[in-house]
């Protein structure tokens, strides 16, 4: 479930949450408010060190999970070319040619 964002948090709010879907471990969502936080600050008015850590920490966990479900997906795909599942192994053939992030870990 992603949240719709509305129109009226101010920075701190979307700082508050993201730290609070941090802690839940919802990566993907916290993107949501990190960048919100990221582009209301002007070329004037930089990240804080607290906002630039939790854009890093942001980064860092939504990779580190989509890393983590690639290598479970190219075990498995390695496990049916074992096995001599041809069907199984072209149907991740075709999701890695229709999804080119998913590429071999």
């Amino acid at each position: 479930m992603v949240f719709a964002l509305p129109e009226n948090l101010t920075r701190d709010q979307c700082v508050y949450l993201t730290k609070l879907i941090e802690q839940v471990k919802r990566y993907e969502e916290m993107v949501t408010f990190i960048l919100k936080v990221v582009l209301s600050s002007t070329p004037f008015s930089k990240l804080t060190v607290e906002e630039r850590n939790l854009l890093f920490v942001t980064y860092k966990n939504l990779i580190r999970s989509l890393r983590a479900s690639r290598r479970v997906a190219y075990t498995i795909e390695q496990k049916e070319e074992a096995r001599k599942n041809d069907d199984l192994v072209r149907l991740f053939l075709l999701s890695r040619i229709l999804d080119p992030r998913s590429t071999p870990p």
